[in-house]
């Protein structure tokens, strides 16, 4: 130990050795020691990022800085609006997940009176492990923390109440971003929430993203998307979130295979049950690599070993 760290260790003795005010009242005997709640994680507070101030602030970030990024970055390509003319009140917006480019596109395509008062499902490891990254995501995108490694009443409750407050949600059901471009099986949380809440469902596919910001990569690039908005759905009489869940992921797959192709080969598909799926080909990674290639339409130019007479 050097001649500083002795110092400092003798500092905190002295420092020990004072009683209050200088350091904490001791706990009476009796009395049970209050326990130490961390302020991070699913119990980071976002109440704050929901006032006044802080929903002007967000929509300046949100009109000002995120929608022209991604009209230069993304040059997205937004389809099926119509489908929410009939839709009042709070939805939950249910959408794939491959890149953190979803959220911006995605906030800065959800259409009015909705955009401005949505928040974003987040997951509460990862967005609010620190401070500082806690508060700038509260602010910037409206997340509220999730935690995605455990049920947690307390998230559902917490969603809950916001939803009766008339908010809105967008919700990645999948848990998390892609590993390898392709899908990932849905969850249950959108489902439970729509049906304990009694609000419809819109399913969404985003399409590109992947090309912008894959998971892993830190610099984005530039890639055209496609955001394309389902019929909204509602859950039937005593229909379980389980298979109200297996619904919502066979619509997203049905609008993968509309942006893929057209609506009507996609309807075709759907009523069938030909659709290809969103978790793609269960092989392994070269081969799935080489499938999502040609799902995303890339073509492989080869090289010309004879010459064309």
């Amino acid at each position: 130990m050097n001649a500083v760290s002795l110092q400092v260790a003798r500092s905190r003795t002295r420092l020990a050795r004072l009683g209050f005010p200088l350091r904490a009242a001791p706990i009476p005997q009796g009395v049970a020691p209050p326990t130490n709640r961390r302020s991070l994680g699913a119990n980071y507070d976002t109440e704050w990022a929901r006032r006044y101030p802080a929903r002007v602030a967000r929509a300046a970030i949100v009109e000002g800085v995120m929608r022209p990024v991604m009209a230069v970055i993304a040059d997205p390509t937004v389809v099926g609006l119509d489908r929410l003319d009939e839709v009042k009140g709070p939805i939950v917006f249910a959408a794939n997940h491959h890149s953190h480019a979803d959220t911006p596109l995605l906030m800065t395509s959800i259409p009015e009176p909705w955009r401005h008062q949505l928040v974003v499902a987040a997951a509460a490891d990862y967005f609010f492990a620190s401070r500082f990254g806690g508060a700038l995501s509260a602010l910037a995108i409206g997340a509220v923390p999730v935690d995605r490694t455990k049920v947690s009443r307390s998230s559902g409750d917490r969603i809950a109440e916001l939803i009766a407050g008339g908010w809105s949600l967008l919700i990645y059901p999948e848990g998390g971003r892609s590993p390898d471009g392709w899908g990932q099986e849905f969850r249950g949380g959108a489902a439970y929430l729509a049906i304990r809440c009694g609000i419809p469902v819109v399913p969404i596919h985003v399409a590109g993203t992947g090309q912008i910001l894959r998971k892993g990569r830190t610099l984005p690039r530039r890639s055209k998307t496609t955001v394309a908005f389902g019929t909204p759905m509602t859950a039937g009489s005593g229909e379980s979130a389980r298979a109200f869940n297996s619904r919502l992921e066979a619509a997203v797959t049905g609008l993968a295979d509309e942006t893929a192709t057209d609506w009507w080969v996609a309807r075709r598909r759907a009523f069938a049950g030909t659709s290809p799926g969103l978790t793609g080909p269960e092989v392994n990674a070269w081969r799935r690599a080489w499938a999502l290639g040609d799902q995303n339409g890339r073509t492989r130019r080869r090289r010309r070993r004879w010459p064309d007479l």
